[in-house]
């Protein structure tokens, strides 16, 4: 993409409404553009990064056996009504009636949609164990929108739910999910650790949150320092082997993790002082095991091996994909900007034109464009007539993990400049040897 042709809207200024890191500079980036109160545009470079998270979600969904469908975001009330959830759950749903004075909803969540999918077609054992997922927009009406898309009104969320005929299918079901969080955490760059939480409104008996440790981090949380070395679960492990899965949850839940609000103190003290971790955290997903309280009030039921009905037992799992681009900057920025780890980067390559006009470093910009391009390499050619100061702003401001800087000087000599972001490392290389280290 040639940024010349490429909108995106960079700010001078810190916003002054932008209370954290994430919100300042995806602000500041042209990422987004609050349009009402926790209700905002994803523009063109902001919407490329949450496009990347998306696709490592569904992969790692699917590779877990999670099945994609799409639910709508309006929701009838008399669902709610049914499940029970429908006055209790407070003022963040947001209710409306339509021109018939029917009751409806933005779906704050989907626990009583997919149910009501679920026990339209599902009759039998011999069709579980089952799970469904989508990605779509949710409204929660908070009493206090901050923090950017942090906490936001209108967010983006994967949601999940696993249907099994027993409890220790159930578990299953939630380790899996387990697993496959871990793995897609650790895909983004990230170290989430897997915490045991309150199950709020949500219901249940059995839920974690995954947190990732950040300076910037909205809650207290502890844990045990071994968490920041263990091993994500590789790509090939079996999802469907129920001791492996097992091991892996009891493998990451046997060192004590807690928010502060299911902190043990005393528990955490008796740690050795050297293995204690007291940091500040953001929470990134969220799973729950909630057996039938869908599904009985629902009446979500199966005929059993046994030829009687046998009510299905449930779980929901969330990552929220617009809470994680926030996230990924709160862990991944510096004073100049964002540092993208390159799995989710907007563009992977930067490239910057120094001398726009002199005709060697438009042809060696040119050729460069052309070959990452065909490569299949994401790149942002800055082909604007501009200060070169302005371009290394702008490229360190956006946080891509690679920057090519194409001068006349350098040119002459036969090499061009590549920058790595993160560590700042920048290295003198011909066009070729660029290419090479891309891949291209």
């Amino acid at each position: 993409m040639r940024l010349s042709r490429y909108f995106l809207p960079i700010l001078r200024e810190n916003p002054k409404e932008a209370e954290i890191v994430s919100h300042r500079l995806m602000l500041r980036a042209g990422m987004i553009r609050q349009e009402s109160a926790g209700i905002y545009a994803w523009l063109p470079l902001g919407l490329r990064v949450l496009n990347k998270i998306n696709a490592i979600v569904r992969e790692e969904q699917n590779r877990a056996g999670a099945i994609e469908l799409l639910m709508p975001t309006m929701q009838s009330a008399d669902l709610w009504r049914e499940s029970g959830r429908y006055d209790a759950y407070g003022k963040e749903m947001l209710r409306i009636k339509d021109r018939h004075e029917r009751d409806m909803l933005f779906g704050p969540t989907n626990e009583e949609m997919v149910t009501e999918i679920f026990r339209a077609y599902v009759r039998s054992y011999k069709d579980l164990p089952l799970n469904l997922y989508h990605i779509q927009w949710k409204f929660r009406d908070e009493v206090r929108p901050r923090f950017g898309v942090m906490r936001s009104r209108e967010f983006l969320m994967k949601d999940a739910y696993s249907f099994d005929l027993d409890q220790a299918g159930a578990i299953h079901s939630y380790n899996k999910m387990f697993a496959a969080y871990l793995r897609t955490f650790a895909r983004m760059g990230l170290k989430a650790i897997p915490m045991r939480a309150d199950t709020g409104p949500i219901g249940g008996n059995l839920s974690h949150e995954f947190i990732i440790l950040a300076s910037t981090g909205e809650s207290e949380v502890f844990c045990h320092k071994n968490f920041l070395e263990m091993d994500t679960p590789p790509a090939d492990i079996d999802f469907d082997d129920r001791a492996t899965m097992q091991g892996v949850f009891d493998t990451w839940t046997s060192r004590y993790a807690a928010t502060s609000e299911m902190h043990d103190a005393p528990a955490f003290e008796a740690l050795p002082e050297s293995e204690q971790v007291s940091a500040r955290g953001i929470e990134v997903g969220h799973i729950f095991y909630f057996g039938t309280k869908y599904s009985e009030a629902m009446k979500a039921v199966v005929n059993g091996p046994d030829g009687k009905e046998a009510t299905v037992q449930m779980g929901s799992y969330g990552i929220g994909p617009s809470r994680l681009v926030a996230a990924l900057i709160e862990a991944n920025h510096d004073d100049n900007g964002i540092i993208w780890p390159e799995a989710v980067a907007p563009f992977r390559v930067g490239l910057a034109n120094l001398k726009v006009g002199d005709a060697a470093t438009d042809a060696a910009c040119a050729s460069l464009y052309e070959k990452l391009e065909k490569a299949g390499v994401d790149v942002l050619y800055d082909d604007r007539d501009d200060r070169p100061g302005a371009k290394f702003a702008t490229m360190d401001l956006i946080g891509l993990p690679h920057q090519v800087i194409v001068g006349p000087k350098s040119l002459a000599e036969g090499k061009v400049e590549m920058k790595n972001r993160r560590t700042g490392a920048r290295e003198m290389l011909s066009v070729d040897e660029v290419l090479n280290k891309l891949g291209a």
